[in-house]
């Protein structure tokens, strides 16, 4: 298992709890009948989202979260790319009324499930 992260845009990583993370990652993968391989998660803002959901999905609008599966055709292991957009965390955080980091564990969190299928 390994988790990796990256930023793009100027983006900083935000302050994550690493090692809570990757237990809370892996009891979710668990939980979907899946084993963690590689994931790599990847901080952008709104404009870095949009010109992948553009490039990729050919949607001209905003996402909080992109998921790229790696994952090989019957394999227990999970393997993908996550591409979140900090901006729209921080904008969802606010419209739901909860706190970023919350929402933030969240998306990580969704990005993990849409791997697990």
């Amino acid at each position: 298992m390994k988790i990796n992260y990256f930023t793009e845009r100027n983006v900083r990583v935000p302050h994550l709890r690493r090692q809570i993370i990757a237990r809370w990652i892996r009891q979710v993968a668990n939980e979907m009948g899946k084993t963690l391989g590689e994931l790599s998660y990847k901080f952008t803002n709104d404009a870095g989202i949009l010109e992948a959901n553009k490039l990729f999905l050919n949607h001209d609008y905003y996402t909080d979260i992109l998921t790229f599966d790696a994952t090989q055709e019957g394999s227990e292991y999970i393997s993908g790319d996550i591409l979140i957009s900090l901006e729209t965390v921080a904008s969802n955080a606010e419209k739901f009324g909860v706190p970023y980091e919350e929402e933030l564990h969240r998306v990580l969190i969704h990005g993990v499930l849409h791997l697990s299928g």
